[in-house]
């Protein structure tokens, strides 16, 4: 059923095209040749990409050696891009928790998940005196107290009590303060439980996650139960998305906004529009004629339920 659901979509959008050309011809000057082959799901946003764009454009998706666009867009280097888009986060992200001032005395937490193994190896290799912690979903409770020290807190208010049982003690689990900055490994259906556990014993220490911790996340909403985490998203990206109503996921916007680029780039440099200043959709940097691949620009943004009180 799906299938043909595809298939009718993006066959009324051929219809479109094809009925649409002549007029597109005498509104807009600007044209776009492509050649690529990519998945049915693709080829849609393309397209509706284009249609809107109201420019003259010639597309074959079936060319043999033509640029292939991966169906991973998020974990895929693209076409003028240096890096894949989360490979450029995690190096924004690195720069501001590992090279940024460091605190005397002080250490980084890393805390990841199954899925993340390997990145967390790679950071651990090049910032071995850091503190690297795995959680396992049937026992991150336990590990986080662990990590904190709040269970040897817990034990000794629990001997005190003990040696007079009419004595009330007011009680709060004497933190570890030993740690500057957390860093989140972790997908959405974790991370939405872990986050807000272990910012109950580590309220004063920033934290910071790329995106892929709220990929999943089918509300732009949710991201209220990540409050106070830094994310290298920017303020404006967010609002774009927020913008959008009945999103499948913020995974599957973001793969729009990175399609977007690509198209909006192939438009800059086939129409030589680099003196317009044209800025990236998932980025904000200009689109320049340097012969250097793209390395995306971010900027931090601190999520906050303000935010997101008076959205429907």
């Amino acid at each position: 059923m799906n299938h043909s659901l595809t298939l009718i979509i993006f066959t009324l959008m051929l219809f479109l095209f094809s009925c649409s050309t002549p007029e597109i011809k005498k509104t807009d000057s600007f044209s776009m040749n492509l050649k690529l082959k990519t998945s049915n799901k693709n080829k849609e946003i393309i397209l509706e990409n284009i249609l809107e764009q109201n420019i003259i454009f010639s597309i074959d998706f079936n060319k043999e050696g033509s640029y292939i666009l991966s169906d991973d867009i998020l974990g895929s280097r693209l076409k003028y891009f240096c890096n894949d888009f989360i490979e450029d986060q995690n190096i924004y992200l690195e720069s501001l928790i590992f090279d940024s001032y460091k605190i005397q005395n002080k250490k980084i937490l890393i805390i990841f998940s199954e899925g993340f193994e390997e990145y967390a190896k790679e950071l651990k290799r090049r910032y071995p005196d850091e503190l690297y912690f795995y959680l396992d979903r049937n026992n991150y409770e336990d590990v986080i107290k662990e990590i904190f020290n709040v269970q040897n807190s817990i034990d000794k208010h629990v001997k005190i009590s003990n040696l007079d049982k009419g004595l009330k003690i007011d009680h709060s689990p004497r933190i570890r303060n030993d740690i500057s900055k957390i860093y989140f490994l972790l997908d959405y259906g974790f991370g939405k439980t872990v986050v807000p556990y272990v910012r109950n014993y580590a309220f004063k220490i920033d934290s910071y996650s790329s995106s892929e911790i709220f990929h999943e996340a089918n509300d732009i909403k949710k991201l209220v139960d990540f409050e106070n985490l830094y994310t290298s998203l920017s303020g404006e990206l967010i609002r774009q998305i927020q913008q959008k109503n009945n999103i499948k996921s913020i995974r599957d916007e973001l793969e729009k906004l990175l399609i977007n680029d690509f198209l909006l780039i192939e438009k800059v440099y086939q129409n030589n529009l680099f003196e317009d200043n044209i800025t990236l959709y998932s980025s904000n940097q200009d689109i320049q004629n340097n012969n250097k691949c793209i390395d995306r620009r971010f900027s931090i943004y601190k999520i906050s339920s303000n935010d997101f009180s008076n959205l429907p």
